[in-house]
């Protein structure tokens, strides 16, 4: 039986060509999708047809176009699947979902839930409230720098300094802005939140305890949660390599597949109580102090490098047709995502010399470079069934300007320096 729907993908970002790769590699179809802007890796692809409508990502023209949309739609006799790939686009879901859920799916969380989520400050109370783990954190507002009142917290340097608003903060310009700061003693910090009060940022600014070690140290985990509010899918991901531009710090660039049973039980338990719906991203770092994994984030939708899912043979698309369109889901047990002793593959975003120069020396890159070795990888930008040449061309254009990025951004010395400092920090509480 041939299944009918069509999926409608908002953006035009690396995550929309994962999610339209996703579509293509199961359903054989061609995506439209919505943006405001063209972005490169949806440029010149024969799987993702990009409508560009100046303004979309924001109200009123997000629901201006929308409207128009759903006028195009009303009459379609097979379900139009909504898929935001930002969390702008998943928030104007969650905003707009009453009225667009007379035409289209709108697999997101309701708006009040999603308004709690979305700010950092909302997720750590969430987070504190279902005993999700979370770094020790001060919230830093405008009120406490001007009185003196905000260098007193309970944990000690090095520490992570970012921003509650990443919106406002991307008007918030000064010469050494970055997307986090990792700061190591009071000097430091008090010159990096003058600099950013002084330049026009008024929300508030998240400070944490730093948890040592290097990329290697971090995790990332996506799920699925059908409309039931059931967790239906979870795949977790060990990035091996960061982004190490300033804008882009955060961003992983290599992601080997990993399973902890226990890790899984803790999230799904997490989004059950939440009545979640939707993709779900988090981010989350090991603590060596204590066994723990840290919850940074959660992202509202798929993680733009969250193709590693499908890679491992778990398609992203499959979740949203099971779910609104078959209706398989609903009888089926929930995915552990673990294949780990056949057929894992390595995700990167950035070539492969890079991987192998960059990337910390430890027991999962080795394992990794095997897999190199063995042609066991993928990326989400090449695919061969849409490859023509000027695409071919601007995607190794892309990945070859990661070479400068690492040669001026990354440094060598990184890992070794935060073990140190974490050391320190053992040797005082000792």
């Amino acid at each position: 039986m041939t299944v009918k729907f069509t999926p409608i993908l908002l953006g035009s970002d690396i995550n929309v060509y994962g999610m339209a790769r996703s579509f293509h590699e199961l359903y054989g179809i061609k995506v439209k999708a919505l943006a405001d802007t063209q972005l490169a890796a949806t440029r010149y692809s024969k799987i993702v047809d990009v409508d560009l409508h100046h303004g979309f990502s924001a109200d009123p023209e997000f629901m201006t176009v929308m409207r128009e949309q759903m006028k195009q739609y009303q009459d379609h006799a097979e379900p139009v699947i909504l898929i935001a790939c930002g969390d702008g686009y998943a928030e104007l879901l969650a905003k707009h979902k009453a009225e667009l859920q007379k035409t289209f799916v709108v697999p997101y969380i309701d708006y009040d839930l999603l308004e709690k989520l979305i700010s950092k400050e909302g997720f750590y109370q969430i987070a504190a409230e279902y005993g999700l783990p979370y770094p020790q954190t001060k919230i830093i507002t405008m009120a406490e720098y001007q009185a003196d009142a905000y260098l007193n917290f309970d944990f000690q340097y090095p520490v992570e300094l970012k921003p509650e608003d990443p919106v406002s903060w991307l008007k918030c310009q000064f010469e050494g802005r970055k997307k986090a700061f990792t700061i190591h003693d009071e000097a430091e910090l008090t010159d990096i939140v003058g600099k950013i009060y002084h330049h026009g940022y008024t929300e508030d600014l998240i400070l944490q305890d730093f948890i040592p070690g290097d990329d290697s140290n971090m995790r990332v985990l996506n799920a699925y949660v059908d409309q039931n509010h059931q967790v239906k899918m979870m795949c977790l991901g060990h990035p091996l390599l960061e982004d190490p531009t300033p804008q882009s710090i955060g961003n992983y660039m290599a992601i080997m597949p990993a399973y902890d049973q226990s890790l899984y039980e803790t999230v799904q338990a997490f989004l059950e109580k939440l009545h979640y719906t939707g993709m779900a991203n988090f981010d989350i770092k090991y603590d060596a102090r204590d066994g723990q994994y840290k919850f940074f984030e959660i992202n509202l939708r798929q993680g733009r490098s969250s193709f590693y899912v499908t890679l491992n043979g778990y398609n992203l698309a499959k979740w949203f047709v099971d779910d609104y369109v078959t209706g398989s889901l609903r009888q089926a047990e929930t995915v552990y995502a673990n294949n780990l002793k056949t057929g894992h593959k390595l995700w990167l975003g950035v070539p492969k010399k890079i991987f192998e120069k960059y990337a910390y020396d430890n027991e999962t890159k080795r394992e990794a470079l095997h897999l190199l070795r063995e042609g066991r990888y993928g990326t989400t930008v090449f695919y061969d069934q849409d490859q023509t040449f000027k695409r071919w061309l601007l995607m190794k254009y892309m990945f070859h300007n990661y070479f400068k990025r690492y040669q001026t951004y990354y440094q060598v010395n990184k890992g070794q320096y935060f073990e140190a400092e974490a050391k320190k920090v053992a040797s005082k509480a000792d």
